[in-house]
């Protein structure tokens, strides 16, 4: 079933391109179905390619889904005009009083600063409250997924010697786990990230099962035994090229940044990296949703009556 957005997104010529199915919300009105109500809090600065990418791979689904994104209010952005995300994305203000079967919340580039130094701090804290009584089940990514474990569990990120970037192997280590159908017992993750979190500690809490890790690196799945919370610390969603524009965006402002490992053929630059981890994306996103949908109440309204 197609998935349905709000109308005149820009990115929908870009989806239909690659035949991902979407279907606008007012058309959507005259079915009678229930679509899966999917909030997305954009932290991202290029808010188009996260879209791009995040829909992409929630589209990939028989099942309808309604998507709104949604932006922090405290925080001025300074890549994409308000007007449009005035025009596109809502406030937690806007949508306090409904309630949804997802979150996701994406990553940021706030990493060189302590949690509470991040100038939308405060309101984050309030989506997560809030998404606690008003969302069934909730993704994080990256920064975001390290931001809730510490919000959650009080788990601190810890800094690496240097940038971990480029392509990495994770380790498959639960079987039979719902959100790991389909996964080979290895896959490849794109990593680009500063800081990481100890897998000692992520195990030493109950309510959280460590799902796929690096031997090195630590975690890059970590799911809550009810399935409500999944933290994602790797980028699946990334496209073929985003690693390659963040290799040159970072040599270009004279960062000491080192080529990605296992990501250009031969370590050579001008060849097109080999796309290595597509099809685990969609699994995951694909599992997610189906777990959602099999679980969520169909009255969104039992959310908070159950919390």
């Amino acid at each position: 079933m197609p998935i349905q957005i709000v109308e005149g997104l820009p990115v929908i010529k870009k989806l239909e391109a690659e035949r991902v199915y979407t279907i606008e919300k007012s058309r959507a009105l005259t079915q009678d179905i229930r679509p899966l109500k999917i909030l997305i809090l954009n932290l991202m600065p290029k808010k188009e390619e996260t879209e791009l990418q995040l829909l992409r791979l929630l589209g990939n689904t028989p099942l309808q889904i309604d998507v709104d994104f949604m932006y922090t209010a405290t925080h001025e952005s300074v890549n994409t005009r308000m007007s449009y995300l005035q025009k596109y994305y809502v406030t937690l203000d806007e949508v306090r009083d409904q309630a949804f079967d997802g979150l996701i919340i994406t990553g940021a580039p706030v990493e060189h600063l302590e949690y509470d130094e991040v100038d939308y701090y405060d309101e984050l804290n309030e989506i997560m409250a809030w998404a606690q009584t008003h969302v069934y089940a909730r993704i994080y990514v990256c920064w975001g997924a390290q931001y809730a474990i510490n919000y959650y569990y009080g788990v601190e990120k810890i800094d690496l010697p240097a940038k971990l970037f480029g392509i990495f192997e994770y380790e498959k280590l639960v079987n039979n786990h719902p959100l790991l159908r389909g996964f080979d017992e290895i896959y490849r993750v794109p990593q680009s990230r500063h800081t990481r979190i100890d897998h000692d500690q992520l195990t030493d809490i109950a309510e959280l099962e460590v799902l796929t890790a690096h031997q090195e690196f630590g975690p890059d799945l970590v799911a809550t035994k009810d399935l409500r919370d999944l933290f994602v610390f790797g980028h699946l969603e990334y496209d073929r090229d985003t690693l390659r524009n963040e290799y040159v965006r970072d040599l270009e402002r004279g960062d000491e940044i080192l080529m990605p490992v296992n990501y250009f053929p031969n370590n050579d630059p001008n060849t097109d990296p080999i796309f290595n981890w597509k099809s685990h994306a969609y699994l995951l996103f694909n599992n997610w949703i189906n777990e959602t949908y099999q679980h969520t109440p169909y009255d969104l309204s039992e959310i908070k009556e159950n919390h």
